[in-house]
């Protein structure tokens, strides 16, 4: 059962597909015309997918844009399985049904507008969400910085980067879609892709924090998701610096609703260690929650 706060903000919807484009190693972006999802989804949020009218299990997926006014949600996903594959035949005018927007999302403090955004793989979603939604908030203030980190091509227009401080040369390449809304984007790859700073995302974000002075890390706060050891390590990088963190965490789910309790992970409350869903009570919890430091 879904907790009451999500009870009348979970939509069930016949969404038709707009486009889907195919990128290398076996990356899909999906848009589909979904208006209650659209209206509700927050960043951090996904949606439960049907792939194919013959697979009766759905496929949760991490929201990576939400217009409201248009009334359509985009995906990021990569084949992994049967259901995924078949998703990636869906063509547009075809009908997939979502069940969204599901979870708790990213909750940034405005006390800490430098926000630095780590996306890993099929992570990186919901922090192009965080960050356009961010830049979309006139007079809030925020000063986002996305670090993206992949070992097969990113799926997006890559440009030359802007000018940011504290970033390495070899970090050259930037997303087309942030520096034209004045987001400042860097990729991170340990495979050799060019433009991006040689290594994994979350080397690169450590560099970065370690050129910030003392007052710049007192207004800044850390969003990732991607895989759990990914996170792991940004949880740790957050901790070394004294920087809040959020992340969201990557589960198999067969429900998505709270109800089967089959994407359980241990998180530390104040009452002690207590087994929260991914799903309902998260995906976003704090990270010192799920990878409390060393004692």
């Amino acid at each position: 059962m879904t907790h009451p706060e999500h009870r009348g903000s979970i939509f069930l919807e016949e969404a038709e597909v707009l486009s889907q484009s195919c990128h290398p190693d076996g990356q899909f972006v999906l848009r589909a015309r979904a208006p209650r999802c659209a209206r509700a989804a927050r960043p951090g949020s996904f949606a439960h997918i049907t792939c194919d009218p013959a697979i009766p299990m759905r496929r949760p997926l991490s929201i990576m844009r939400a217009d409201a006014a248009a009334g359509t949600v985009e995906f990021l996903y990569k084949i992994v399985g049967h259901g995924l594959a078949r998703l990636a035949t869906r063509k547009p005018g075809d009908n997939v049904s979502i069940l969204g927007p599901i979870g708790t999302p990213f909750g940034p403090d405005p006390a800490r507008p430098r926000a630095l955004l780590v996306g890993g793989g099929v992570g990186i979603p919901p922090m192009i969400f965080l960050a356009e939604s961010m830049a979309a908030t006139p007079g809030a203030g925020w000063e986002p910085l996305v670090l993206m980190g992949s070992e097969v091509p990113f799926p997006f227009d890559l440009v030359a980067a802007g000018t940011h401080g504290h970033l390495p040369a070899s970090a050259s390449a930037a997303l087309a879609d942030l520096e034209s809304i004045g987001v400042a984007s860097r990729l991170a790859s340990a495979a050799g892709l060019p433009g991006c700073f040689p290594g994994f995302v979350t080397g690169l974000a450590e560099g970065w924090l370690s050129a910030l002075s003392p007052g710049e890390r007192a207004l800044t706060s850390m969003f990732a998701c991607g895989p759990t050891a990914m996170l792991a390590e940004v949880a740790r990088v957050a901790a070394a610096f004294g920087i809040p963190c959020q992340v969201s965490l990557e589960e198999y789910m067969a429900c998505a609703v709270g109800g089967c309790a089959g994407c359980t992970v241990p998180v530390r409350t104040p009452a002690g260690v207590a087994m929260k869903r991914v799903c309902v009570d998260g995906p976003v919890f704090d990270a010192e929650a799920v990878f409390p430091p060393p004692a």
